[in-house]
């Protein structure tokens, strides 16, 4: 009889701690799914989770343990500038833009060593003599922090695991309806339009010298798009919870999708600025999110009717006070 009650009370044990891991895992997935749609049964994981999923920004002076005085003066980012530095209202390409970028990331990648315990080769930053003939290296102005603003020609772009079901009148050949070209990335975040009269802003950045946080760096993007629209005189602008982007009156103004390899960035943000870049979002589910519409700058206010190379200002200056950094232009 003792060895059958064993037996039994063993038994109970065991289902028990088969429960509770059952129970943990749920818990688990449940706490990172949306915490808007689980409240009412997982309150405590929600509010405790949800700001670990998708982090919080802090100014670029007080990332880590204590405060520190930043002098953007020795942080000097190249900028790309193919708005302001165009009187054609030029459009560029994607997959030319594409290039540039995966070869300014390589750059990047042979600047820091392929062992992470080796120092870089040398700084991130671009030296303060750099415009003076002082015998410099040339090549450590090659690999350097830098910043590209464009506007595309008409685009679709699918990150890594889109769903191609949020791309309308497409089919399972790969065949859509649609004249605008359809490009599967390497970011994260569903599918997207760039285009005429939009912003795209691609910084390729070694995050060593800001903050090694992914999730840091994409509350920075929305953040410097913030501040650009309040210099702008968008009000309004905002966060909204479990979703990346900015809103503006519950429609999405801006856009953000990153790839990091070895903490460099990639990819980044676009700001819809006047209503051309509105023109083709009709032919996807932007972002994935059903029943959510779009907006631009210039929808958005009424004083003032902004050109891209004018809202491209505000930019500059937002990006520079939120990652610390002072940006010089090249075209090389």
């Amino acid at each position: 009889m003792r060895s059958s009650n064993n037996a039994s009370l063993m038994l109970q044990v065991f289902a028990l701690c088969l429960l509770l891991s059952l129970s943990e895992q749920h818990l688990y997935a449940v706490a990172f799914a949306s915490p808007t749609k689980c409240v009412s049964r997982c309150r405590y994981q929600s509010l405790h989770l949800a700001p670990q999923q998708l982090g919080e920004f802090k100014p670029i002076n007080l990332v880590g343990d204590e405060e520190k005085q930043i002098d953007r003066s020795n942080r000097r980012v190249w900028l790309y500038d193919f708005v302001s530095n165009t009187q054609n209202d030029d459009k560029i390409p994607y997959e030319e833009a594409w290039d540039l970028q995966k070869r300014l990331m390589e750059q990047q990648l042979s600047r820091i060593g392929k062992r992470p315990k080796d120092p870089p080769l040398y700084n991130q930053f671009i030296p303060v003599n750099a415009d003076k003939d002082d015998g410099i290296d040339s090549n450590s102005l090659v690999g350097c922090d830098s910043i590209i603003m464009l506007q595309h020609e008409p685009v679709y772009t699918l990150g890594t695991a889109s769903d191609t079901s949020f791309i309308r009148d497409y089919d399972d050949s790969g065949n859509s309806e649609s004249r605008i070209p359809i490009v599967r990335i390497e970011r994260g975040g569903e599918v997207t339009y760039h285009g005429p009269g939009q912003l795209t802003v691609y910084p390729i950045l070694d995050l060593r010298g800001y903050n090694q946080d992914i999730h840091w760096y994409m509350r920075a993007l929305e953040e410097a798009t913030l501040l650009a629209l309040e210099k702008a005189g968008v009000s309004g602008a905002t966060r909204e919870e479990d979703v990346t982007g900015v809103w503006v009156s519950d429609k999405k103004i801006a856009a953000c999708g990153v790839k990091l390899k070895r903490w460099i960035t990639m990819h980044g943000l676009a700001i819809n600025v006047d209503l051309r870049s509105l023109e083709n979002f009709d032919g996807i589910v932007p972002c994935g999110l059903e029943g959510r519409e779009v907006t631009c700058v210039n929808d958005a206010i009424d004083e003032k009717q902004y050109t891209l190379q004018e809202f491209t200002i505000h930019m500059k200056a937002a990006l520079e006070e939120i990652f610390g950094i002072t940006l010089v232009s090249t075209t090389t």
